[in-house]
């Protein structure tokens, strides 16, 4: 006997909740021990997430907006295919998130594509309101279930500024602050500049180093090539003062540095 239309319509919503939540998010991946200061990051989960951007935020436009990635995943940008974790950025806006994720993303103002491998963008909206959230995708466009919590804005004003100029090129690092328990995320973020995997050898871009050095000025220093594309790392190194670099390697030529090092200090207890 044939099954009801409404019996029919429940059971494929049914299927669609079961579907969703088995793939709600991709998990973290266990981090290849590239050193044995590196932690496992402590969500269960990675995301993409606005690292200067928060719902409810009122803000005025030009603003340079920037994005991070956790978990463990790296930029990869669409040149050529990068490992299974990598991906590369797509702000959302006004956008819900795809109902399929097997199909690739548009190409219009609602889906902004960064598949060089950056890591920021300038906003350039009309006063109003806006939901924008982050959302990872292949080289072909086909989205990661790796994306941000909606950021719901208001634009209060747009100012009459250059946006080439809100991008500077240059690189910085982000703490929870100067004193932090073990372990502790350090942000590493790219302005003007492009992140791949060193593997593919794509010119103009480059991969992030990390040097962690006893700020006592004895002892070895700590060296950590993040030479699949990731853009934060979970440590976990003996408590102390220590004053940590960050280069972003050419990935053609190793030996060049794309710009000037970022610096910061900090107490590990």
């Amino acid at each position: 006997m044939p099954m009801p239309s409404a019996a029919r319509f429940l059971a494929s919503l049914l299927l669609v909740s079961v579907a969703s939540t088995a793939s709600a998010q991709a998990p973290a991946a266990t981090p290849d021990k590239i050193h044995p200061w590196q932690a496992a990051p402590p969500r269960l989960t990675a995301e993409a997430y606005f690292t200067n951007l928060k719902d409810g935020d009122r803000i005025e436009t030009p603003y340079l907006l920037k994005f991070g990635l956790s978990g463990g995943w790296g930029l990869a940008p669409i040149a050529q295919a990068g490992r299974a974790r990598s991906g590369h950025h797509h702000l959302l806006v006004n956008r819900d998130l795809p109902l399929n994720f097997k199909q690739a993303l548009p190409f219009n103002d609602q889906y902004i594509h960064f598949g060089k491998g950056q890591m920021e963008t300038v906003l350039t909206l009309e006063p109003g309101t806006y939901t924008l959230r982050m959302l990872l995708a292949d080289q072909k466009h086909l989205p990661h279930f790796v994306y941000s919590k909606p950021a719901t804005i208001t634009v209060t004003k747009k100012n009459p500024v250059d946006p080439a100029t809100l991008s500077v090129k240059g690189l910085s690092l982000g703490l929870d602050g100067p004193v932090v328990k073990t372990p502790f995320r350090v942000q590493f973020h790219a302005s003007a500049l492009n992140v791949a995997h060193q593997a593919q050898k794509i010119p103009d871009t480059g991969h992030f180093r990390l040097t962690a050095s006893p700020a006592t000025g004895s002892g070895t220093p700590t060296v950590i090539d993040f030479a699949e594309g990731q853009t934060e790392v979970w440590l976990a190194p003996p408590v102390g003062n220590y004053n940590l670099r960050l280069e972003l390697v050419d990935n053609v030529d190793g030996a060049k540095r794309l710009t000037t090092p970022a610096v910061a200090s900090v107490r590990v207890e």
